[in-house]
């Protein structure tokens, strides 16, 4: 029996992608560099797995993004202004996806957890939640810095069960991370469903919503009353 949902943060949640694309674009211009985006998501992607693989420290994969996106030699104190430079761009564009509230609080009023799982940061990932009203919309938070590796290792999944006291079929692994968030799932024996809002995976084979609000009727769960309470006796 379903207990609860696992939520991916970035990409699920939250629309990092378009917030990370607009503030590349006005901070590279700044210093010289046309903003592509794809090329500052590729190469931040390349020194963030570098960070989840344990071989670089959180302040040490954001200087190398900042020099190989600019081309420049600097130093650490140098490399970290600039990141804070791009950041504040970065922070100033986070939004949260439309279904992303309803569709957790519909999992909560339904008598399930909700909780966060993130390759992130802790302290980035628990701001992140604070600064956009989230934090109370959620049960518990589980990031890469709680885990024994990160998704889409199955350790990660195997931590996160018995952190929670919950078997595998009790609990749904929801992200916008074919391997990250389902392939992963899957490998614990965790059921996943991917959050596809740009039908990019409709080929991929594996279960997909296009909204988040969709979850429960996925699940097959129903709400226990309105507002979260549970029914009344009849």
């Amino acid at each position: 029996m379903l207990r609860t949902v696992l939520f991916d943060l970035d990409g699920t949640l939250v629309d990092h992608e378009s917030a990370a694309a607009a503030a590349v674009a006005v901070w590279a211009a700044e210093h010289g560099v046309v903003g592509d985006a794809a090329v500052w998501a590729a190469v931040s992607d390349k020194h963030y797995r570098r960070y989840q693989r344990r071989e670089l420290t959180f302040p040490e994969q954001r200087r190398l993004r900042v020099r190989e996106f600019l081309g420049v030699e600097m130093s650490d104190a140098e490399a970290d202004e600039l990141f804070e430079s791009y950041g504040r761009r970065y922070e100033a564009g986070w939004a949260v996806y439309d279904d992303a509230v309803p569709a957790l609080r519909a999992i909560r009023a339904a008598g399930l957890g909700a909780v966060v799982l993130t390759n992130g940061n802790t302290a980035h990932q628990s701001y992140k939640l604070d600064r956009l009203g989230l934090t109370a919309e959620i049960d518990e938070l589980i990031t890469g810095d709680d885990l024994p590796a990160t998704k889409p290792d199955p350790r990660a999944f195997g931590y996160v069960l018995e952190r929670l006291g919950a078997g595998p079929t009790e609990v749904l692994m929801v992200g916008d991370s074919l391997e990250n968030d389902v392939r992963g799932a899957e490998a614990a024996g965790i059921q996943g469903v991917l959050i596809d809002r740009k039908n990019l995976h409709a080929q991929s084979g594996v279960p997909r919503i296009r909204s988040l609000t969709e979850i429960l009727d996925w699940s097959g769960v129903s709400p226990r009353g309105g507002d979260g309470e549970p029914a009344a006796d009849t």
